[in-house]
């Protein structure tokens, strides 16, 4: 019976059941594809024999909200969604956002603030002691104790507030069947305490061995430079080969124990997963609603790998998704390629071939699928390490396969690459590819900062690498005739970053004549070397001292530095050149960055020299230090150019 899974009682009925075995409560939409968590792991129970009911986004302000099915056999399942629910709802500023794209219509609040937690003490004002396993992204990275940027404070681990009884952290497709498995042969849950990429609480550590015991929660709180260190072990033991048993006291002499991490799926198993009989789009009841927004970006594209071995410091991948790469077979994506091609809605365009990063195919380096990642150095940072091993030719041959499909005009990639691994790899050809058939006009690249001592900080390689990258972009597209160019994203607030950087970056922007529409403010997440940065004040690998701005104000001049041109930052940016004594940009030489701010002065000399009588200023002239007419007609053209480049990749 291929259909979506039970979201009511009718539902459950009219397959036959009298009863679920997990109750499953999401904070999403129900989306049945495989982009989605909750999809993944509630198609491969029912591929393993379990009866599942879907609770999406239930009243948290109503008991009755998790009774749709009764109580379940075996027990509840709890997942805030695919992103943490407070990223969900509120910006780095902390402003409420407008609109939630895993909702149907949009619709901003219809989950709770720390969602996972809200959910399972709902489960637990009537079931006080079924077991409730929770997963997904938010709990996954609020596993242990963690910095918790939105209340600003150090919070206790998610298992221990939620009052969950496990956690599976990482992508759980093996933890879970586990899970239910033990749960399923009548283990009582308090026993389940050796399921690898699971987390436990637990008053007796007799029966676990070999493990690191890391600071205590007392200790953490007493001292930041406590947590530096008991994230760095974290980070230490984040790899299934290499990583031990974690253990983290708590008073009363409660415990939580951090099980290593689950080992990478093979290509067979994560083509299996993908094979599972998904609905590919959202229930049919948000019709109505207008549909789930999130559907659109992946519903006609192709997750090809997971893992990341990049290492950016600000990425919590490591701790969730682990750093050896696992990929599906051309077979795979070939055969899904296909379904995707005979939906009705498919417009000849495959949106992306991706992963988290998309031109990462394999492990690094040969020894990581037996041996596990280094510990103490990354395979990109700060250089390529010798051992890795460079190559683009699967990924090629998997595009060409999927762009000669009959059907298929074009295979687009948009999920991102590392642009120091192409300039890793000797051949040349993935990237003459790329530029020819595989991108429309622009390239989105990810250098986020120029100055090196940002970029260390970042776990980015050294703008030289980006400056030859951008060359080498040039030179190729210049051959093929195509006048397309790239689209960097960037970082301001970044740990490590002063206003001195932020200068230096904004004098870049002017001499390559990059004027970025959107600026990514440093979030500070959980479970990131850059959220324990901005936290405790020191690199945790390290433990030297960290420059982190915590002022809103300075953040703001940092962000307007970026965007210089526009006339609405213009008080911040005179503010930080004077605060950063970087007054020489201030002016009407072509390096100026902004006219001075009071030109009456400026204009009256000018005047005299010119034998001219003095005009009075306009309101604009007072407000900006503009004494010239010329660059109002200036700043209307760069409008009128800005306009023409973002219908341009509208239209694209």
């Amino acid at each position: 019976m291929r259909d979506f899974l039970p979201i009511c009682r009718e539902d459950m009925e009219k397959r036959g059941w009298d009863q679920v075995d997990f109750t499953f409560v999401i904070g999403d939409a129900y989306v049945d594809h495989p982009s989605f968590g909750p999809a993944i792991i509630s198609r491969i129970l029912e591929a393993e024999g379990y009866r599942v009911g879907i609770i999406s986004q239930p009243d948290w302000k109503d008991p009755e909200s998790i009774n749709v099915f009764g109580e379940p056999r075996l027990g509840f399942l709890v997942c805030a969604g695919n992103m943490d629910s407070m990223v969900n709802h509120y910006s780095v500023s902390k402003k409420r956002r407008s609109k939630d794209y895993f909702t149907a219509g949009g619709v901003m609040g219809k989950r709770p603030d720390h969602a996972t937690v809200v959910y399972c003490n709902l489960i637990r004002r009537t079931y006080k002691s079924k077991p409730v396993i929770i997963g997904g992204i938010e709990a996954s990275l609020r596993r242990m104790a963690h910095y918790d940027y939105w209340d600003d404070c150090l919070k206790r681990s998610i298992l221990l507030d939620s009052q969950a009884d496990i956690l599976s952290y990482g992508m759980g497709e093996k933890s879970i069947v586990e899970i239910a498995d033990s749960l399923n042969s009548g283990i009582p849950v308090s026993e389940i305490t050796y399921i690898r990429g699971t987390v436990i609480k637990t008053k007796d550590l007799g029966g676990f061995y070999d493990y690191i015991t890391i600071p205590s929660y007392e200790e953490l709180c007493a001292d930041k430079l406590n947590y530096a260190r008991s994230f760095y072990i974290q980070y230490c033991n984040t790899d299934a080969f290499s990583g031990k048993c974690l253990v983290e006291p708590y008073p009363d002499g409660v415990y939580v124990v951090q099980n290593p991490m689950s080992e990478p799926i093979t290509t067979e198993e994560m083509d299996r997963v993908y094979a599972l009989p998904y609905m590919r789009t959202y229930h049919p009841v948000y019709e109505k609603d207008g549909g789930v927004d999130a559907i659109k970006e992946v519903k006609f594209s192709l997750i090809s790998s997971r893992g990341c071995f990049g290492g950016c410091n600000f990425c919590a991948l490591t701790f969730h998704q682990g750093r050896i790469i696992q990929a599906r077979s051309h077979e795979s994506l070939l055969k899904e390629a296909n379904i995707i091609i005979n939906d009705p809605e498919f417009k000849g365009y495959i949106h992306d071939v991706g992963g988290p990063t998309a031109n990462f195919r394999k492990p690094a380096c040969k020894k990581q699928l037996t041996k596990g990642v280094c510990k103490n150095r990354q395979c990109l940072f700060p250089e390529p390490c010798p051992n890795l091993q460079a190559d683009h030719s699967d990924y090629l041959e998997l595009l060409r396969k999927l762009r000669s499909l009959p059907g298929v005009k074009k295979v687009f990639i948009r999920s991102g690459i590392r642009f120091d691994y192409i300039m890793a790899d000797p051949d040349e050809t993935f990237l003459r590819e790329m530029c020819e058939h595989h991108i429309s006009g622009q390239l989105k690249v990810a250098p986020e900062h120029i100055s090196d001592a940002v970029l260390k900080n970042l776990g980015k390689p050294q703008n030289k690498v980006y400056q030859a990258f951008c060359k080498k972009y040039a030179a190729i597209n210049k051959k093929l005739g195509k006048p397309q160019y790239l689209v960097p994203y960037l970082m301001s607030s970044h740990p490590g970053s002063t206003l001195k950087e932020a200068v230096e970056l904004a004098e870049y922007l002017r001499d390559n004549h990059l004027s970025p529409e959107q600026v990514q403010d440093f979030y500070p997440t959980p479970s990131t070397i850059s959220t324990c940065m901005y936290y405790t004040g020191v690199d945790p690998r390290t433990m030297k001292p960290v420059f982190v701005e915590h002022n809103p104000h300075g953040k703001a001049m940092q962000r307007a530095l970026i965007q210089y041109k526009n006339p609405k930052n213009y008080d911040l940016v005179h503010e930080a050149l004077v605060q950063a004594h970087r007054t020489d940009l201030i002016g009407y030489d072509k390096k100026c960055l902004i006219h001075p701010k009071n030109a009456s002065d400026m204009q009256s000399k000018q005047n005299v020299k010119s034998g001219k009588q003095n005009k009075p200023l306009t309101e604009n002239e007072k407000k900006y230090g503009i004494s010239f007419e010329k660059y109002d007609s200036m700043q209307k053209a760069e409008s009128e150019r800005s306009k023409k480049n973002n219908a341009k990749r509208r239209k694209r």
